[in-house]
């Protein structure tokens, strides 16, 4: 029962001790995250990123319309092929 007791009290000092080092730990790593990211070079990076995106973005919904289209295609003359198949709609079955 001894061993219980100081095992049990043991625990419970190590997960005070812990938790306490556990949130100073994560405040040192969120300061030094917050101070990466306020960087006069990473502030850069990030506005070239969103600049390239802006740029980007017309040519990617365009293929994106393109490709959609083309599956569009694709389902709807497979669509006649596939009319002997029975399908959950026309068998009435979920």
């Amino acid at each position: 029962m001894k061993g219980k007791i100081t095992l049990l009290v043991g625990g419970a000092v190590g997960y005070v001790l812990g938790t306490r080092a556990g949130r100073e730990r994560y405040e040192q790593i969120k300061s030094q995250a917050q101070s990466v990211w306020k960087s006069p070079k990473v502030q850069e990076k990030a506005t070239q990123a969103q600049d390239f995106a802006r740029e980007k973005a017309p040519v990617v919904k365009d293929k994106a319309a393109e490709a959609a289209a083309a599956a569009k295609e694709k389902v709807s003359s497979s669509d006649s092929s596939s009319a002997s198949y029975p399908t959950s709609a026309s068998t009435g079955t979920v």
